[in-house]
């Protein structure tokens, strides 16, 4: 198939914001096409070219795209970061540098899908000397034989942003039009198959009720809505309930079949190369024929014993080197908590506290190595509410909330699970420096770096964009723009440096150490809650205020 007319389809889909619309529109495209090219199809509509389980990445980042596009177009590189910094979108940038080229030069070949996919996918396979001199070439390539379109939506696939506003479900309604079948039907094959482009594959062959688990093919996970108490909890999921200790580690899906093992993430990333001690984990107290484990692995400190947070274990997802001094470095126990299939049977019909049995009789518990998630079985709000707090008291984020009789269903938040956390108190930081944004947001400020103190100083301790909206709903970013712009004292490329001024109230996760920010830690998934015009630069939060915060959340880990 010719690249320029999945381009086609882009630019229609840009046409409108209609969902309906861009459903048709897709599932129109679909009926048509060749069951050799619709997965491909379905991961450039996706602005992908791998699975969301291939570990691959393209990893080609905005300052070589902006040497790609200076080389292709003739432009200099000065050029391409100034109109960048206008735009927002070097997509756009490519198109307007591309199509004044092409006005002038032909192109010398038609390009297809398979080889605007296959140079893509070559960047992220490039390694060794002379890589960044050959992954530029590769999207040159590209770019010298597309027209002005065509080099838009190379750049922004390349830079794994489409800018078309296509989810997954309009993909799911677009496949279920295209094919005649239910959206149901689509969305739970999708839950274990885990692929959109793979569904629509079955779909059109009319095989998707045949999709079932699969050892080795990673399941969408359950997850948990949130309870503001154990009150809450009880009224939702009924009484008696599970509670469980909530861990500050990382999900992990963990399969076995056929000698095999398969490690993923919540995000259906494949990591077995970063955790070989958790396959021997496995190998060593796990004996059964084949299995599909719901678990979170939690790091721990090799002389106390006790449990360290995500942050000292997250470097271990994305190493790719020397894994196993980081491993020692770094050792993590497997928390099991569910099973979804079990010596050839699926069990994620079964009732919750029949899943827990057959975890309890299957799972060789060792400390340190594997065990099953702590928990409580009660109706008594009382003693619910004592779990809860020894969990926070022993530094656990909060406790998991489970309805006894649940299925486990894939993929949803669903009032099957819980979820209870202990707030922290919200900091008051000043914006020290912000980020001008991309594509919509364009011509806005949209990022902000923020500041507390120490003794008069500031002292960075990360960024915040969450919680500031698009539009006239509470604090938005063009009255943040607004309100920075004369407060600028320095620019360089998109970031600049701003007056403290402008305090911010911002709610998060947690605190983590963190060398990246001048005051040592970092917020955890940061939102702002919102603007404090009331208060003075004097008033921020101090720095041992936001020690204190850290020591108290890790209790006595």
């Amino acid at each position: 198939m010719r690249y320029c007319e999945i381009v086609n389809v882009y630019f229609e889909l840009e046409k409108t914001t209609k969902r309906l619309e861009k459903t048709k529109i897709i599932a129109d495209f679909l009926k048509n096409i060749d069951e050799k090219e619709i997965e491909d199809v379905v991961y450039l509509l996706l602005g992908r070219v791998f699975p969301g389980s291939d570990e691959r990445k393209i990893g080609f980042s905005s300052r070589l795209m902006m040497k790609a596009i200076a080389s292709a177009s003739g432009a200099s590189f000065e050029n391409v970061e100034k109109l960048m910094t206008r735009a927002g979108d070097l997509g756009k940038v490519a198109e307007g540098l591309m199509g004044k080229k092409t006005q002038a030069t032909l192109v010398s070949k038609s390009l297809t899908i398979e080889l605007v996919l296959g140079n893509i996918r070559k960047l992220a396979s490039l390694e060794g000397e002379g890589t960044v001199n050959r992954k530029i070439g590769l999207v040159v390539d590209l770019l010298m034989n597309a027209n002005e379109k065509e080099s838009r939506y190379i750049v922004n696939t390349v830079l794994e942003n489409l800018r078309i506003g296509i989810s997954d479900g309009v993909i799911r309604d677009s496949i279920a039009q295209a094919y005649n079948v239910q959206i149901k039907e689509v969305e739970n094959a999708s839950d274990l198959a885990g692929d959109y482009a793979e569904i629509a594959l079955l779909a059109k062959a009319g095989k998707l009720g045949k999709v079932g688990l699969k050892v080795g093919r990673a399941v969408k996970c359950e997850l948990a809505v949130i309870a503001e108490n154990v009150e809450e909890g009880f009224e939702a999921l009924g009484k008696p309930a599970m509670f469980e200790v909530k861990l500050d580690g990382f999900r992990l899906q963990c399969h076995y079949g056929n000698g095999k093992y398969w490690l993923y993430t919540r995000r259906m990333e494949l990591v077995n190369n970063q955790f070989p001690d958790i396959i021997e984990i496995l190998k060593k107290h796990v004996n059964k024929k084949n299995y599909i484990l719901d678990c979170e692995a939690v790091g721990y400190d090799k002389d106390t014993g006790k449990y360290l947070s995500f942050q000292s274990i997250s470097q271990r997802i994305k190493r790719k080197y020397d894994v196993e001094e980081i491993a020692s470095k770094f050792p993590v126990e497997l928390n099991v908590f569910d099973v979804l299939l079990v010596d050839d049977e699926n069990v994620m019909h079964k009732k919750l506290s029949e899943r827990r049995k057959i975890l309890e009789k299957m799972i060789d518990e060792k400390k340190g190595k594997i065990v099953l998630t702590r928990k409580l079985i009660t109706d008594d709000n009382e003693k619910a509410f004592d779990f809860f707090n020894k969990a926070i008291k022993e530094g656990y984020e909060g406790v998991m909330i489970k309805n006894l009789d649940s299925e486990y269903k894939a993929g949803r938040y669903v009032n099957g699970w819980m979820k209870l956390k202990k707030i922290l108190e919200p900091l008051d930081l000043v914006v020290v420096k912000a980020e001008y944004g991309e594509g919509k947001r364009a011509g806005w400020l949209t990022s902000f770096t923020l500041s507390c103190n120490l003794n008069g100083n500031l002292l960075e301790i990360g960024k915040v964009s969450t919680g500031v909206k698009e539009k006239n709903e509470g604090l938005t970013y063009k009255e943040m723009t607004k309100m920075l712009k004369p407060l600028i004292i320095n620019q360089e490329g998109k970031e600049v440096e701003v007056k403290a001024k402008i305090i911010l109230e911002v709610g998060y996760e947690e605190i983590q150490k963190s060398q990246s920010y001048s005051s040592g830690y970092a917020l955890r998934f940061p939102r702002v809650i919102r603007l404090r015009e009331d208060k003075g630069l004097k008033e921020i939060s101090n720095l041992k205020l936001v020690e204190e915060i850290y020591r108290m959340q890790r209790g006595k880990r």
